[in-house]
């Protein structure tokens, strides 16, 4: 069809190029006579058929030349299958071995401490920044004799301290529980000593206790904590938060018991506040808001910390004349912060942190705690962050027996918190916190030999700890040590749903916030390059002691 289109085309353009009357040409002569004007028609007519003959030539050879094509191109469909089955097998071998090599990667890289390769260090330079090739610390002499005179003489008298504060708690406690109603109110048991002061590595001044203060609801209700991991999907910010769900002892969800018992007594009704007379929180005549937020059966973090502040004001009015000090809130949103201030003026800080239990395990939930990592602002009041503050105490005395006498590995720690401390001073608080500190510290300990810590290699393994912390920040990543780590050993009994957690990023903000990243790494440089000073001038001129030693109570 397009053959016949194209000669039908070719003879009307001729015909029309050719007509005498549309194309006149001007030094054109008029034939003497017909046979002339035959002639030249003839001739003409002759050269067309020529050109046709031509013209059908080429086309019969161009469609020769398509044929092929398509010829070529149908034996290249029947091979192709073949080639892609190949090809699909290559694909699946090479994902295979990429997945081994990632796994080999991600079980080796806790116990590989190498310096970076050349890819971080363009990484690193190019935000400004090049890798520490080891920490210039002074000789090891120095480095004794600072740890002696600041840290060691500096908390000296820890012990007297947890004693006089246990002692004053333990009061405090038994006359909260005397202010409620033990059949109808809050249940407050005996106190938890967790942090630093209780693994002998404090290192701030004034010393301070962080105690944990588990409650439970009174009948009929209870609680059932509920760890992100273990039930559905939850979004990205709320991962690493709990919260506590609140039922009836016979597990049926929470509803209004007003009026549902025969007992002559009134029954706490954590829904509404009008049966709450006898509530910690709620005196006769005050404003006191429900524990769980409206059409929720979650218990609500903000509102728990309302009523433990206002609990212990109660309690401590109850014994306020046996003590000759005053007792006031340190940190208003921090619940039980509290600060006992003396007659001569010194004051004695101490945190009473209340906490759920999780189940039967050694994992709490706090609704807030100044120390612990801060993994950005609570997504909501019903999100509580767990705590494994028990557990580390448990790991670092189950590691110590392990380790050679003298370890030095509190040693590490106390002097990078305290290089920490001073650089927060110096630039204001950065991204990065003592309990990354910590944290670095018990992955080492999983990873390294027992004898790698001997009391004579405190420079070697503060080295280690600063590389540790710079490659993590580097990367920006540093796994929370309990949280998905098989590695960690059974004997600690840590349950089993956050055993087979995904790891927590402790440094995942600063993948979100770029500015708190370069805050961060510039403090940290700074820390490193200040060190060897600040460490040679604190040994020649050691700072007077501004806490004072804990008085005895003196009851009327």
């Amino acid at each position: 069809m397009a053959m016949e289109l194209f000669r039908v085309c070719l003879l009307m353009v001729t015909a029309i190029i050719n007509h005498p009357l549309l194309f006149p040409r001007e030094n054109a002569t008029v034939p003497e006579n017909e046979e002339e004007i035959i002639r030249k028609m003839q001739e003409h007519q002759e050269k067309l058929q020529m050109e046709q003959l031509r013209l059908e030539e080429e086309l019969s050879r161009l469609e020769a030349e398509k044929e092929a094509l398509q010829q070529v191109e149908e034996e290249e469909e029947q091979q192709q299958p073949e080639a892609r089955t190949t090809l699909d097998l290559w694909s699946i071998l090479c994902m295979i071995l990429f997945l081994i090599i990632e796994v080999w990667r991600q079980d080796h890289q806790e116990g590989t401490f190498l310096e970076c390769q050349g890819g971080d260090e363009d990484d690193l330079s190019g935000l400004g920044y090049t890798p520490m090739r080891g920490l210039p610390l002074p000789n090891r002499a120095t480095l004794d004799h600072f740890y002696e005179h600041c840290i060691r003489s500096a908390t000296g008298d820890a012990t007297r301290t947890r004693e006089f504060v246990e002692g004053f708690v333990d009061d405090l406690l038994e006359a909260l529980r005397s202010t409620c109603n033990r059949n109808t109110d809050m249940g407050v048991e005996d106190f938890i000593g967790v942090g630093s002061m209780y693994e002998n590595c404090q290192v701030k001044r004034p010393l301070l206790c962080h105690l944990f203060v588990p409650f439970i609801p009174p009948e009929p209700y209870s609680f059932h904590p509920e760890v992100w991991c273990s039930s559905l999907p939850v979004p990205l910010e709320r991962q690493g938060y709990g919260q506590i769900k609140v039922t009836l002892a016979d597990g049926d969800p929470l509803g209004c018991i007003c009026g549902k018992t025969e007992l002559e007594e009134e029954m706490l009704c954590l829904l509404h506040v009008k049966n709450r007379g006898a509530w910690p929180s709620s005196a006769k005549n005050s404003e006191a808001e429900d524990l769980c937020p409206r059409e929720s059966s979650y218990l609500d973090a903000i509102q728990i910390m309302k009523w433990f502040q206002m609990a212990l004001t109660r309690a401590w009015h109850r014994i306020a004349h046996k003590y000759e000090f005053d007792l006031a809130f340190a940190e208003l949103d921090t619940p039980g912060s509290l600060k006992i201030r003396f007659r001569s003026g010194k004051f004695m800080p101490f945190i009473l942190t209340p906490v759920i239990q999780y189940n039967d395990s050694d994992l709490y939930f706090i609704s807030q705690f100044s120390k612990e990592p801060r993994r950005g602002a609570l997504a909501s009041s019903t999100d509580w962050l767990p705590s494994f503050a028990v557990y580390e105490r448990q790991f670092l005395r189950m590691v110590a027996r392990t380790l050679p006498e003298g370890a030095c590995h509190l040693s590490c720690l106390q002097i990078a918190s305290f290089l920490l401390s001073k650089q927060t001073c110096l630039t204001g608080p950065s991204g990065l916190s003592d309990y990354h500190l910590k944290t670095a510290l018990l992955h080492l300990l999983l990873s390294q030999q027992a004898t790698d810590w001997k009391a004579s290699q405190l420079d070697v393994c503060l080295q280690e700890l600063f590389s540790f912390l710079e490659r993590s920040l580097l990367e920006k990543k540093l796994h929370h040590f309990f949280v998905g780590n098989h590695k960690v050993p059974e004997a600690l009994n840590l349950p089993e749903v956050v055993r087979r957690a995904e790891p927590v990023n402790l440094f995942r903000p600063f993948v979100l916030q770029r500015t708190l990243y370069r805050n961060t790494v510039d403090s940290f440089y700074e820390m490193l390059k200040n060190a060897p000073t600040l460490i040679s001038e604190y040994s020649l001129h050691v700072p007077s002691d501004r806490a004072s030693p804990p008085p005895k109570a003196v009851a009327s």
